[in-house]
């Protein structure tokens, strides 16, 4: 029995095994139906990959231009698609490219003349026309200066978008008939954003100071609701812009000295107040004249002017007595007689002339006289009004129980004093002040009824992650799905050991085909020593571990002495 034996053993070291398959060989053996999911599965595993970057590139881009029109936008398209750049189109004529070519690509649009922008300046006096009239001419450069005004003003980093209307009358020879240009200016700010008083007259000085004989007061500025922001005059109060806030100037800056001076002693958020001025912008100007007398024992009067006035009025003296030798002698001494007798017959005498003299004289004194022009100061304050209001005092015990109670009166008046002292209190003027002490309402926080996922920021966390999260989803389905069978396949899993029960099995029902009282075949032979470095061995012992059952019917067909 064992020499029946003995020959089949190097029959199986020598025996021809099967070489294994390649890579190429095992998928061309797989079914058609494998190969088709393999190959789709590939490509779907591409897609995906592909995909995957071109939407990590993509969010690494900055806008180029907003707020395009429809002509610009299209241009402008049109352009970065013969450059070859990736963009996208947003809404509000926004257009996004490439954070790393944004500068270079507005250089080479701007080469280009784009964008042009829907309003145009003063390059419409470039192309003249030769039949042109004066009335295109006008209207050209009318346009133009539209669109140069329109062009500054968007400038501004709190204006979107302007419109600039402007009104110039034909000029002609009669001067009283001209009539003065007018000009109309709609703004459209940015979100939030709004003009304070200055920028707006900014606006108005800028489109008036552009027309020729165009008076500020002429230009009307307008928002975008249509409201008028370049009104000169509050028509509630009478007040114009400047006194308006002149007056909140000073309410503020006295509520600041209230908060300053009592948030450290009530604490903060335990304190409100309100002061209302009522300020005087009336200008009163007078002029009076004073004319008072020189009185007094030791004035000395101001001599203004003197004038003197001396006339002389008078006649020669006439001869007189008779005609003759005698009346021209010169009249002799007159002398008394001595003895009554009749004196002889004198000579002619000198008669007596007529003479008046008259002498005037007028002293004028400076009279008193003051002249005074008085002019009331603006923007004097009246009267002010201030009203402070006090939280309740809150107090925690031991407990931990807290607790609140009103200011006592002592204090209030206390705070009432500095509050007086801050506001510079003037009794005399009418000004009032009021302190009391009320218990502050605090607002309980609402909690928001939304659910969690219909929260913002999940939204939007959830519209971020859901493209990359489709795209791993379709890898993981191309892989596990398509890709991982057809290679299960091609290589299919080596069987798994045989357990001990197994293995016993397997033994019994060997020894059931074999005499049991005899031994196994080859067990009595010398052992074999076969190389080690033996590809067939190799093989063999291969093939024995993978497929036990077929060795076990060559070693039985061997047995049996049947050819296997």
């Amino acid at each position: 029995m064992d020499n029946a034996l003995s020959p089949p053993v190097p029959a199986l070291v020598n025996a021809q095994l099967p070489e294994p398959l390649g890579m190429g060989a095992r998928l061309a053996a797989l079914p058609v139906r494998s190969k088709f999911g393999l190959g789709a599965g590939v490509a779907a595993l591409l897609a995906v990959i592909v995909a995957m970057s071109m939407w990590s590139s993509q969010g690494d881009f900055r806008p180029l231009f907003t707020g395009l029109s429809d002509k610009d936008g299209g241009a402008v398209i049109a352009q970065l698609a013969t450059l070859n750049v990736p963009y996208r189109n947003e809404p509000g004529g926004t257009i996004m490219v490439p954070a790393n070519q944004v500068y270079d690509l507005r250089m080479k649009l701007a080469s280009t003349g784009l964008p042009k922008g829907s309003v145009v300046g003063f390059e419409l006096m470039d192309k003249q026309s030769i039949g042109q009239t004066q009335f295109s001419e006008r209207l050209n450069f009318q346009r133009g200066l539209e669109g140069e005004l329109t062009r500054t003003i968007t400038a501004l980093a709190d204006v979107a978008d302007a419109r600039v209307h402007l009104a110039i009358p034909q000029q002609n020879g009669f001067f009283r008939e001209q009539q003065k240009p007018s000009a109309s200016v709609m703004l459209t700010l940015r979100g939030g954003r709004t003009l304070d008083r200055a920028q707006v007259a900014g606006i108005v000085h800028l489109v008036s100071a552009s027309v020729p004989e165009l008076s500020p007061k002429a230009v009307s500025v307008l928002d975008s609701t249509g409201a008028l922001i370049s009104a000169a005059t509050d028509t509630e109060n009478g007040l114009d812009s400047q006194q308006l806030q002149y007056k909140q100037q000073i309410e503020a800056n006295l509520n600041k000295r209230i908060y300053d001076l009592l948030e450290p002693v009530v604490g903060h958020d335990n304190l409100r107040a309100n002061v209302t001025a009522d300020v005087d912008f009336s200008q009163i100007e007078s002029t009076a004249e004073e004319f008072k007398p020189n009185q007094g024992p030791n004035t000395t009067a101001t001599v203004r002017s003197v004038q003197s006035n001396n006339s002389t009025n008078g006649s020669p003296a006439l001869p007189t007595g008779v005609p003759g030798a005698a009346s021209n002698q010169p009249p002799a001494g007159a002398s008394a007689p001595i003895n009554g007798t009749v004196q002889p017959l004198q000579a002619a005498q000198g008669g007596s002339g007529q003479q008046s003299s008259r002498n005037e004289n007028l002293t004028n004194y400076e009279v008193d006289k003051t002249v005074r022009v008085v002019r009331n100061a603006t923007g004097v304050v009246r009267h002010l009004n201030a009203a402070v209001v006090l939280n309740h005092r809150s107090t925690t015990d031991a407990k931990g129980k807290t607790s609140t109670s009103p200011v006592s009166q002592e204090e209030l008046d206390k705070i009432t004093a500095l509050v007086k002292e801050t506001v510079g209190f003037n009794q005399e003027r009418g000004d009032s002040v009021k302190v009391i002490t009320a218990p502050f309402m605090v607002d309980k926080p609402e909690l928001a009824d939304t659910p969690v996922w219909k929260q913002p920021w999940l939204l939007d966390m959830i519209r971020a992650a859901a493209v990359p999260a489709a795209l791993v989803l379709v890898a993981m389905i191309a892989v596990f799905g398509m890709v991982r069978p057809a290679i299960r396949a091609a290589y299919p899993p080596p069987p798994p050991e045989p357990t001990a029960e197994e293995k016993a099995a397997e033994e019994a029902r060997l020894r059931a085909v074999v005499d049991e009282e005899n031994q196994l075949p080859g067990a009595g032979l010398p052992a074999l020593e076969a190389p080690v470095s033996s590809d067939k061995l190799i093989r063999a012992r291969e093939l024995a571990k993978q497929n036990p059952q077929a060795v076990a019917n060559i070693m039985r067909a061997w047995v049996n002495g049947d050819v296997p």
